[in-house]
């Protein structure tokens, strides 16, 4: 059902396109029928320019919000402009962020429309969980007002289909060989001793789902740990919303906080529930980045193939995870859980997103063997139970180049162009040999690259808090004694077993990447000494 005439009326408005906004219409979407057209106002968040282009130095050093607000947020002016042009259009202005540079906007489907130069469609579609959902969808490019052109960098939210999907895979009871609890997985790896995370803040963002207390006290208390400090935060409407998915939202959000409690439970946990559009996971993330209390790592388990993102969407939240890295906050992305193919259907390998962002740190999945007790690791390779549907991801970008940190592990070409390679660190994800959780009053096993990335969340706070100073940008530091071949101290070298197009080895890989981690060396390769 169309919503707007905004191409009829698009012709009174001195517009201008908007480059890499153009979206091809979800897969098997349909006209929705039966539900009506709404003039509710709908909100959509507009992404500004830079004041400046970032150096690399920059991003290697620490600023403060207002620092980095002031160099290279929102310049005041474009603001200015922004926000009249959106006032005298029809649209309302509800927020200004320029440090993050976002202006969210409010407005009728129709006055959105007609002022970005689209027509919004509700059409239905299978969803993540297979059932159908109803969303708007729009086609084609956007434009924006000619006296914006320059200053907006994107606009997201008209188009509210589901962005991402949750990296994780609970396995059938059946299925499952061993598994563990997190802090035995931290036990294999040797997250050094005498740490718990104190002082540190991790946060997760969350696309739906929720948590119940009474289910993370009655966890908790079983590992005998006491339950750790978690905030839910509410973003652009979402809310923490448990009981309603625990084969789904809600076994992400639990196997996230147990994880990170479980394995820095000194630390606090804030969680971020957004909606799952593209506007809704990248507000998340600014929120998360820029928030009072800078967090030392922010854990992502929610991904989709980066060809799945419009270029401007990729672009924002690539550069939204460069000022979490220059505020001092560690990015830890899954990696995926559908092998080489990233659950793409060309045939054809594909890297996920965030976690092909040079500015993520990503995170592939192995098999992880050892005695649950005692921490000894027996075998360990790389997690493929099967390459398509459950298996870690990894490859090589076709959006982002070779950063110049990968250029000495011998990362391949993919279709003949060097681009970046994932993951660059991984951790124990099959399902079968996965993770203790509860959820919505059960107890289940889960794996998937979705537990790898809180994982390495938890250890980055236990590693800030031995340093005494959070890390920001970790990438180049993990990869600076890295070779074609081997990899630097801090790692064990996973080199057995395959994602489907690529095949693990010495050194860095495209299934494990570096390796999975020996904590208390990596500790010390980053200038530290743990509590004994």
């Amino acid at each position: 059902m169309d919503m707007s005439d905004s191409h009829d009326n698009a012709r009174r408005l001195d517009l201008r396109l908007l480059p890499g906004s153009d979206r091809a219409p979800m897969p098997d979407a349909v006209p929705a029928v039966g539900a009506p057209a709404s003039d509710a106002p709908i909100e959509v968040t507009l992404v500004l320019r830079r004041r400046a282009e970032l150096p690399e130095s920059v991003l290697r050093t620490r600023l403060s919000r207002e620092a980095l607000a002031e160099r290279y947020g929102a310049d005041p002016a474009d603001v200015e402009v922004v926000s009249t042009s959106m006032t005298s259009l029809g649209a309302t202005v509800q927020e200004v962020d320029a440090a993050s540079r976002r202006v969210r906007v409010a407005g009728r489907p129709d006055v959105l429309g007609r002022i970005f130069g689209v027509s919004l469609e509700l059409v239905s579609a299978p969803g993540p969980d297979g059932q159908a959902i109803t969303f708007r969808q729009r086609t084609g490019p956007l434009s924006v007002p000619a006296a914006c052109s320059g200053l907006i960098t994107a606009v997201l939210g008209l188009d509210n289909r589901p962005q991402a999907n949750a990296r994780f895979r609970i396995a059938p009871a059946a299925a499952v060989t061993t598994s563990y609890t997190p802090d035995q997985v931290a036990l294999a790896y040797d997250f050094p001793p005498g740490t718990d995370g104190a002082g540190q803040s991790v946060a997760i963002l969350e696309l739906g789902g929720g948590y119940l207390q009474s289910d993370l006290d009655t966890y908790f208390r079983r590992l005998g740990i006491a339950s750790p400090s978690v905030t839910a935060v509410g973003v652009d409407g979402a809310t923490n919303k448990p009981g309603q998915d625990p084969n789904g939202a809600d076994g992400e959000v639990m196997l996230d906080i147990e994880v990170v409690g479980a394995v820095a439970p000194g630390a606090a946990i804030v969680v971020y529930f957004a909606p799952n559009t593209d506007s809704g996971f990248l507000d998340a993330l600014s929120r998360a980045a820029h928030a009072a209390r800078t967090p030392v790592a922010i854990s992502i388990s929610w991904g989709q193939s980066e060809d799945g993102w419009t270029a401007q969407a990729r672009t924002a939240f690539d550069q939204a995870l460069q000022d979490a890295s220059m505020l001092g906050a560690t990015v830890t992305a899954a990696a995926g859980d559908n092998g080489s193919s990233d659950g793409a259907a060309d045939g054809m390998p594909h890297t996920d997103f965030p976690a092909a962002s040079p500015f993520a740190l990503a995170c592939g999945g192995t098999r992880l063997d050892a005695v649950p007790a005692t921490g000894a690791v027996t075998s360990e390779v790389v997690w493929n139970n099967a390459a398509l549907t459950s298996a870690t991801g990894g490859g090589v970008s076709a959006s982002f180049p070779l950063p110049s940190w990968q250029k000495a592990v011998g990362v391949p070409t993919l279709a003949g162009k060097a681009g970046r390679g994932v993951p660059d660190v991984a951790g124990n994800a099959d399902p079968q040999t996965g993770y203790q959780v509860r959820v919505d009053g059960k107890d289940v096993v889960i794996g998937g690259t979705s537990a790898v990335s809180p994982l390495w969340a938890g250890l980055i706070a236990r590693l800030a808090q031995a340093t005494g100073s959070p890390f920001g940008w970790i990438q180049p530091v993990l990869y600076a004694r890295a070779s074609a071949g081997a990899v630097g101290p801090g790692f064990r070298d996973i080199t057995t077993g395959n994602n489907g197009a690529y095949r693990a080895g010495p050194g860095w890989d495209a299934c494990t990447g570096l390796g999975v981690p020996v904590g208390s060396a990596l500790l010390a390769a980053l200038g530290g000494r743990s509590a004994d």
